[in-house]
């Protein structure tokens, strides 16, 4: 191994008072933490350009980057030396205090100084340079597996060094394998001032060369400091004393809390993060109520004609939402609305309530759903209600080919076909709509922003933006939505339709398969259906496939006297259908299927359900899986059948899903133990990824977000745009939906 420069970066003096209450270091109101005003601020924030100064400087500016090291910051995302003052530290270690050989303890991570007493190449079972290193206390081995010529000559008796690194217990004592050192000057005992931080990186780029790079970006920041931006009453900190302090923390410092995000240095800048996130989602949301959207006036001849044509009363809560959207569909400006309600609230009821107020006034509707299994179940859903009132409805989906696509775009183009239904196929851009009024998104967060983006987009000319209602089963915690829906408006289902059964549901462990099996056998004997699922890791449509087929002959071989039935996602949609109207009909006991049934599957009689695997998969997703039973009048049972051993969380996952059946309570906890990325889905994270800001270590944060971002609308509208600048970016277009 090659000798390594170590920097240091300088630390200020203590800055930050420790002993706060860390959920009242924001407070607006005036707390002790609270600096003064100062008279200049507002003057100073509003004139300041938040792309001139640091935030202008590229990184090639900076000693010792060169072309090859800029290519890589920049792949990284690190362009400019402000770049480097946001790219904060993982973790810490403490090089501030050398420690005796004699009181090194085995495991420690430590600093050790001494004067190397020899230096050899030792031939074992690996070649290896072996240093003895003492300190007048006693001796310590440095052994390199990884090393030069150079290297060695360097390693001379007499030579003093200053080490970091772990100590381990040797064949020859305690040792340190590949430590990081540096050769002292003559006289030095300079100690590094600061906690050493550890920095997120990537393949070509270490630790001392973002030490170094950081520290040259903090000599330019107390030069230049950037702007606050964040009225002075709402923070305690200005921004430059708490980056310093984040990148050079005493020794001193809570290394607890600066774990957990939870330091005032962290939460002052996760709060600004978070305020300019609100701000521009709240400016996404009004530049595009500006552009208008028809008037579509409620109370139609239709919809009371649907509603009194329903075999059941909607729930109260349903009611309450249906009046919500009408009122909202029926003003001139674009409507933004979530609608969130637990598996089996009756979302597309309240869909169809919308729709039929948008076709009435002579406007048509897109009805989005992420696989062709849940629209298909939209389709038959909306047939049944819209078929005897003799609303024109067409299908679109990625199988739609030849000429029976070519009719489809005609009459959609044409204004013939008032309600269409369909999947990712809905956006491309020869579906050319006459006059949309309406789009609807079922589970939006299976989708990208841009494809929800390009199907808004598809409103006539000179009819303004079509409204806007999206839907989800999978229930979203309010942290999140504050921050990833805060421009939409929200509606909750909170009731469940009169009927609907408690599922009931337990862990089992695959030891005892065959119990399981016979509980199916006795289930489907009395008449009930069950569904099995079988999950994979694998993204592989064709690997899930194959774990279903597996699992359905190894059932019918265990249960020959039942039909089986089995659908996967790479069966054609007629075969697909097909086994589903047979399940329905009760000519199948029981269903053999992957995750595709997660929603959209309503079969009344399917009381028992297997999930094999359910450690792959997140709270949300069981959650959605479990809601396809209990729609009966019998009693249901879910039966988690898991792989031990569990770890520790995996555990704690199932235990939140076998005591509750709340599905925000199961969002929460999904959010905690799996974090937003996971929640939202994949495609969701343009809207996610903060650079400083945690969810949900900083949800406490989230009223005063809210109240700080209104405050500088209404009083200080100027600091909107460089605040959004500064941590957006053009990130901001991903709210276009």
């Amino acid at each position: 191994m090659f000798s390594l420069t170590v920097y240091t970066i300088r630390s200020p003096a203590s800055i930050f008072h420790d002993d706060h209450d860390k959920n009242t270091v924001h407070s607006c109101h005036g707390s002790e933490l609270a600096r003064p005003s100062p008279a200049n601020w507002a003057q100073h924030a509003a004139t300041s350009d938040p792309v001139s100064g640091i935030a202008s400087i590229p990184v090639r500016e900076l000693r010792g980057v060169g072309p090859k090291l800029a290519a890589k910051l920049a792949d990284y995302g690190v362009h400019r030396v402000e770049d480097l003052l946001f790219h904060l530290p993982l973790r810490y270690q403490d090089r501030t205090r050398i420690t005796p050989i004699a009181s090194a303890r085995e495991g420690a991570d430590l600093v050790i100084e001494g004067e190397v007493r020899a230096a050899d190449i030792v031939f074992g079972r690996r070649r290896s340079l072996v240093a003895r290193l003492q300190d007048g206390s006693g001796t310590l081995t440095l052994r390199f597996f990884h090393f030069s010529a150079a290297q060695k000559a360097g390693l001379q008796s007499g030579t003093r060094l200053r080490c970091f690194g772990q100590v381990r217990r040797g064949s020859s004592g305690l040792e340190m394998f590949h430590p990081e050192y540096r050769s002292l000057e003559e006289g030095e005992h300079s100690v590094e001032e600061a906690l050493t931080p550890i920095y997120p990186t990537t393949a070509g780029i270490g630790q001392n060369q973002w030490r170094n790079l950081c520290g040259q970006a903090l000599a330019r920041l107390r030069r230049d400091p950037p702007a606050d931006l964040l009225p002075p009453e709402c923070h305690p900190y200005d921004l430059a004393r708490a980056l310093e302090y984040l990148h050079a923390p005493p020794p001193d410092a809570p290394q607890a809390l600066l774990r957990e995000g939870q330091h005032p240095a962290q939460q002052r800048l996760a709060l600004e993060e978070l305020v300019a996130h609100n701000l521009s989602l709240q400016n996404l949301r009004q530049s595009q109520q500006a552009q208008g959207a028809p008037a579509l006036a409620p109370g139609t001849e239709q919809q009371n004609a649907f509603l009194a044509s329903l075999p059941f009363a909607p729930t109260g809560a349903q009611q309450r939402v249906m009046g919500e959207i009408a009122a909202d569909l029926a003003r001139p400006v674009p409507m933004l609305r979530l609608v969130q309600g637990d598996v089996g609230s009756g979302k597309t009821l309240v869909a169809a309530g919308a729709a039929l107020q948008a076709i009435a006034n002579g406007y048509q509707v897109a009805i989005m759903a992420p696989t062709e299994i849940l629209a298909e179940q939209h389709w038959s859903s909306f047939s049944n209600w819209f078929g005897p009132m003799s609303v024109a409805m067409e299908w679109l989906s990625g199988r739609t080919r030849g000429r029976r696509r070519d009719a489809a775009l005609q009459r959609i183009a044409g204004g013939e076909a008032a309600l269409v239904i369909g999947t990712h196929a809905l956006f491309q851009s020869d579906v050319i709509f006459d006059r949309l009024g309406l789009v609807i998104v079922d589970e939006q967060h299976r989708f990208g922003v841009h494809q929800r983006l390009a199907l808004t987009g598809k409103g006539a000319a000179g009819h303004g933006k079509p409204h806007q209602l999206v839907m989800t089963a999978t229930p979203i915690p309010r942290t999140l939505s504050m921050v990833a829906y805060a421009d939409l408006d929200c509606s909750i289902i909170d009731e469940l339709p009169p009927g609907r059964q408690p599922v009931t549901t337990v862990l089992i462990d695959n030891s005892r398969r065959h119990q399981v099996v016979e509980r199916v056998a006795a289930a489907c004997s009395q008449g009930r259906q069950a569904y099995w699922v079988c999950t994979l890791i694998e993204e592989s449509d064709a690997l899930q496939a194959q774990a279903a087929e597996a699992t359905a002959a190894e059932l019918q071989l265990a249960l020959p006297e039942l039909a089986i039935g089995l659908i996967h996602g790479r069966m054609k949609p007629a075969d697909k259908e097909s086994v589903m109207a047979a399940f329905k009909a009760g000519e199948l006991s029981l269903l053999v299927a992957t995750t595709v049934i997660e929603v959209g599957v309503d079969v009344p009689n399917a009381s028992l359900m297997i999930i094999e695997n359910p450690e792959r998969l997140g709270l949300a997703q069981l959650h959605q899986l479990r809601g396809r039973v209990g729609r009966g009048r019998e009693a249901s049972h879910c039966v988690l059948l898991y792989q031990g051993p569990l770890s520790a969380t995996g555990r704690e996952r199932l235990l939140a899903l076998r005591d509750s059946s709340d599905g925000f309570y199961i969002a929460e906890k999904d959010l905690e133990l799996r974090g937003p990325g996971e929640v939202l889905g994949t495609r969701q994270t343009g809207l996610m990824e903060f650079r400083i800001a945690q969810l949900p270590a900083h949800s406490h944060m989230l009223d005063e977000v809210q109240a700080i971002a209104a405050l500088i609308r209404r009083r200080h509208p100027e600091l909107a745009g460089p605040l959004i600048q500064r941590w957006t970016g053009s990130k901001q277009d991903f709210g276009n939906v």
